[in-house]
């Protein structure tokens, strides 16, 4: 069993490694070009979303209803996150 130290680590250590990655590729890679404030946007997004995830994992619901929850969450995250890069939906928030 994992402790609850342990649960935050890994949950909260995937958005660390996606930021790593992603200013690694920034540096070194032609057609990735982001700002300081898109650097600022993606960690809001993605340590918010393992925030919820966090607390969800550390309520006292069923392991069922934590993981469909965690999905949804998730499948939030990859719309906002498509819609502000490529404009799916050509919401003002889009990235065209």
């Amino acid at each position: 069993m994992m402790t609850k130290q342990q649960k935050a680590a890994l949950i909260f250590a995937i958005p660390s490694l996606l930021m790593v990655a992603a200013f690694v590729t920034n540096n070194f890679a032609e057609g990735f070009n982001w700002t300081g404030s898109d650097f600022l946007i993606a960690a809001v997004l993605l340590f918010g979303t393992a925030s919820f995830i966090y607390m969800i994992v550390n309520s006292n619901l069923s392991v069922r209803a934590k993981i469909m929850i965690s999905i949804v969450i998730v499948l939030i995250l990859m719309v906002i996150w498509v819609e502000m890069a490529v404009g799916l939906f050509g919401s003002p928030i889009a990235g065209r």
